[in-house]
């Protein structure tokens, strides 16, 4: 017998909505993890940002405004200082990867549907959502296992 659906609404969150709170990337210094966070109460995604690692102390600053998305094309980085992700899995199409907990969350609850349904065609910048800009391997339903096994290694990375 067939299991039922599991059933997905795009919440219509942003990919810069996922770059107010703390990213998780690995440390320069001891290759462990460390936290790039946001030092104002200001929610933009261009706002300044500290990088701190609690295994060796490291601490850097970013004042803001300079951000870079293109990167490195063999390994995702993040936009303030381009040290690559924590959370992230190769797979043979690419990389799975996530700024954080809450993004890879996003992307797993959207993976492992059986019904996806996006935002309303109405709304404003409905294409613009994280889930609708994630790359067609991803989306595909035949990749789904590979996709989600990426994840789970994505989610237990250190």
């Amino acid at each position: 017998m067939a299991s039922t659906p599991r059933r997905f609404r795009d919440p219509g969150r942003k990919p810069y909505d996922l770059l107010v709170d703390a990213v998780l990337v690995h440390c320069p210094g001891c290759g462990g993890q460390a936290r790039i966070a946001r030092l104002s109460s200001e929610t933009y995604w261009w706002s300044p940002r500290r990088l701190t690692c609690a295994g060796c102390g490291l601490s850097r600053m970013n004042h803001g405004k300079v951000l870079s998305f293109a990167g490195r094309v063999a390994e995702p980085t993040d936009p303030w200082f381009g040290l690559p992700l924590l959370l992230k899995a190769r797979t043979r199409h690419g990389y799975v990867w996530a700024y954080n907990r809450e993004h890879l969350t996003l992307i797993q609850q959207f993976v492992e549907a059986t019904l996806r349904e996006r935002a309303p065609w109405y709304g404003m910048n409905v294409k613009m959502t994280a889930v609708a800009r994630l790359p067609r391997w991803m989306v595909k339903a035949g990749n789904r296992d590979e996709i989600l096994r990426a994840l789970s290694r994505a989610a237990t990375a250190r």
